[in-house]
Protein backbone atom coordinates (compact mmCIF):
# COMPACT_ATOMS: atom_id res chain seq x y z
CA UNK A 1 0.00 0.00 0.00
CA UNK A 2 1.24 3.45 -0.60
CA UNK A 3 1.27 5.98 1.83
CA UNK A 4 1.51 9.71 1.89
CA UNK A 5 5.33 9.29 3.77
CA UNK A 6 6.30 7.23 0.86
CA UNK A 7 6.27 10.51 -1.42
CA UNK A 8 9.12 12.06 -0.61
CA UNK A 9 9.65 15.53 -2.49
CA UNK A 10 13.60 16.11 -3.63
CA UNK A 11 15.01 19.08 -1.80
CA UNK A 12 13.88 22.20 -2.81
CA UNK A 13 17.46 23.23 -3.77
CA UNK A 14 17.99 20.82 -6.30
CA UNK A 15 14.66 20.61 -8.12
CA UNK A 16 13.38 24.02 -10.35
CA UNK A 17 10.47 25.44 -9.61
CA UNK A 18 7.86 24.69 -11.89
CA UNK A 19 9.26 21.30 -11.59
CA UNK A 20 8.90 20.96 -7.66
CA UNK A 21 5.12 22.23 -8.32
CA UNK A 22 4.81 19.18 -10.93
CA UNK A 23 6.16 16.88 -8.10
CA UNK A 24 3.87 18.40 -5.26
CA UNK A 25 0.91 17.84 -8.15
CA UNK A 26 1.83 14.32 -8.41
CA UNK A 27 2.28 13.86 -4.49
CA UNK A 28 -0.98 15.30 -3.96
CA UNK A 29 -2.84 12.70 -6.54
CA UNK A 30 -1.17 9.72 -5.75
CA UNK A 31 -2.27 10.33 -1.79
CA UNK A 32 -5.65 10.47 -2.84
CA UNK A 33 -5.37 7.17 -4.86
CA UNK A 34 -3.72 5.96 -1.83
CA UNK A 35 -6.82 7.09 0.40
CA UNK A 36 -8.95 5.43 -2.30
CA UNK A 37 -10.49 8.29 -3.85
CA UNK A 38 -11.25 8.92 -7.69
CA UNK A 39 -11.67 11.93 -9.49
CA UNK A 40 -13.01 12.23 -12.30
CA UNK A 41 -13.16 15.91 -14.70
CA UNK A 42 -15.91 17.50 -13.63
CA UNK A 43 -19.27 17.19 -15.72
CA UNK A 44 -18.56 13.72 -16.43
CA UNK A 45 -22.26 11.14 -16.49
CA UNK A 46 -19.63 8.51 -16.27
CA UNK A 47 -21.98 6.08 -14.20
CA UNK A 48 -20.34 4.22 -11.08
CA UNK A 49 -18.18 1.01 -11.52
CA UNK A 50 -20.47 -2.14 -10.35
CA UNK A 51 -19.59 -4.25 -7.44
CA UNK A 52 -18.97 -7.52 -7.25
CA UNK A 53 -21.98 -8.85 -6.30
CA UNK A 54 -23.83 -6.61 -9.26
CA UNK A 55 -21.14 -8.32 -11.91
CA UNK A 56 -21.71 -11.51 -10.41
CA UNK A 57 -25.87 -11.39 -11.36
CA UNK A 58 -25.05 -9.58 -14.96
CA UNK A 59 -22.87 -12.83 -15.77
CA UNK A 60 -25.18 -14.86 -14.54
CA UNK A 61 -28.22 -13.40 -16.39
CA UNK A 62 -25.94 -13.80 -19.55
CA UNK A 63 -25.62 -18.16 -18.69
CA UNK A 64 -29.25 -18.44 -18.19
CA UNK A 65 -29.82 -16.33 -21.46
CA UNK A 66 -28.03 -18.66 -23.40
CA UNK A 67 -27.00 -22.12 -22.16
CA UNK A 68 -26.40 -23.89 -25.02
CA UNK A 69 -23.67 -20.83 -25.96
CA UNK A 70 -21.65 -21.74 -22.56
CA UNK A 71 -18.69 -23.96 -22.23
CA UNK A 72 -19.31 -26.20 -19.77
CA UNK A 73 -15.92 -27.34 -17.63
CA UNK A 74 -12.60 -26.16 -18.02
CA UNK A 75 -11.27 -24.17 -21.02
CA UNK A 76 -8.78 -25.59 -24.06
CA UNK A 77 -5.35 -23.97 -23.27
CA UNK A 78 -5.85 -22.14 -26.98
CA UNK A 79 -8.90 -19.95 -27.33
CA UNK A 80 -9.97 -17.95 -30.00
CA UNK A 81 -10.50 -15.35 -28.64
CA UNK A 82 -10.71 -13.02 -25.35
CA UNK A 83 -12.41 -10.02 -25.37
CA UNK A 84 -13.17 -7.04 -22.61
CA UNK A 85 -16.31 -5.81 -22.66
CA UNK A 86 -17.14 -2.68 -20.46
CA UNK A 87 -21.46 -2.24 -20.38
CA UNK A 88 -23.38 0.68 -19.06
CA UNK A 89 -26.36 -0.09 -17.76
CA UNK A 90 -29.34 2.11 -17.30
CA UNK A 91 -31.71 2.35 -13.94
CA UNK A 92 -33.90 -0.63 -15.56
CA UNK A 93 -30.88 -2.33 -16.67
CA UNK A 94 -31.47 -1.66 -20.39
CA UNK A 95 -28.06 -1.16 -22.63
CA UNK A 96 -26.63 2.29 -22.90
CA UNK A 97 -23.84 1.72 -24.20
CA UNK A 98 -21.22 -1.27 -25.10
CA UNK A 99 -17.90 -0.51 -25.15
CA UNK A 100 -14.55 -2.86 -26.11
CA UNK A 101 -12.04 -2.12 -23.72
CA UNK A 102 -9.55 -5.06 -25.43
CA UNK A 103 -10.84 -6.15 -28.46
CA UNK A 104 -10.12 -9.45 -29.80
CA UNK A 105 -9.48 -7.37 -33.06
CA UNK A 106 -8.38 -10.73 -35.17
CA UNK A 107 -11.83 -12.16 -34.33
CA UNK A 108 -14.38 -9.06 -35.67
CA UNK A 109 -16.96 -11.97 -36.04
CA UNK A 110 -16.89 -12.91 -32.36
CA UNK A 111 -16.86 -9.18 -31.29
CA UNK A 112 -20.35 -8.47 -33.84
CA UNK A 113 -21.47 -11.89 -31.92
CA UNK A 114 -20.87 -10.81 -28.55
CA UNK A 115 -22.33 -7.26 -29.14
CA UNK A 116 -25.17 -8.88 -30.04
CA UNK A 117 -25.63 -11.52 -27.37
CA UNK A 118 -25.21 -8.69 -24.71
CA UNK A 119 -27.84 -6.71 -26.57
CA UNK A 120 -30.15 -9.31 -27.07
CA UNK A 121 -30.28 -10.53 -23.50
CA UNK A 122 -31.41 -6.87 -21.74
CA UNK A 123 -32.73 -6.00 -19.64
CA UNK A 124 -30.56 -7.03 -17.34
CA UNK A 125 -31.29 -7.09 -13.34
CA UNK A 126 -32.24 -3.34 -12.12
CA UNK A 127 -28.81 -1.95 -10.94
CA UNK A 128 -28.98 -1.73 -7.05
CA UNK A 129 -29.78 1.53 -5.85
CA UNK A 130 -27.48 2.83 -8.52
CA UNK A 131 -29.73 3.97 -11.55
CA UNK A 132 -26.75 4.01 -13.84
CA UNK A 133 -24.00 1.67 -13.86
CA UNK A 134 -20.68 -0.16 -15.41
CA UNK A 135 -19.77 -3.12 -15.30
CA UNK A 136 -17.01 -5.10 -16.94
CA UNK A 137 -16.37 -8.72 -17.62
CA UNK A 138 -14.10 -10.91 -20.12
CA UNK A 139 -15.00 -13.17 -22.63
CA UNK A 140 -13.49 -16.45 -23.22
CA UNK A 141 -14.62 -17.85 -27.00
CA UNK A 142 -14.05 -20.80 -27.67
CA UNK A 143 -13.56 -21.59 -31.46
CA UNK A 144 -16.47 -23.64 -31.33
CA UNK A 145 -18.71 -20.29 -30.47
CA UNK A 146 -19.38 -21.62 -27.11
CA UNK A 147 -18.01 -19.09 -24.11
CA UNK A 148 -17.36 -18.35 -20.57
CA UNK A 149 -17.35 -15.01 -18.93
CA UNK A 150 -13.81 -14.65 -16.29
CA UNK A 151 -16.60 -13.76 -13.38
CA UNK A 152 -17.90 -17.23 -13.51
CA UNK A 153 -15.15 -18.98 -15.44
CA UNK A 154 -14.48 -22.43 -14.54
CA UNK A 155 -10.47 -22.41 -15.55
CA UNK A 156 -8.31 -23.60 -18.36
CA UNK A 157 -6.40 -26.67 -18.97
Amino acid sequence: MLHTTDLTLPPTSTVLPGRRRLLASAAAAASLLAAGCSVLPSGSSRPPLADASYRLAVANHIYRRYPDRIYRGKLPPMLYAIGVLELELDRSGGVDAVRWLRGPSHAPEVMAEIDRLVRQAAPFPNPPGWGRVRTVDTWLWDRSGRFQLDTLSEGQL
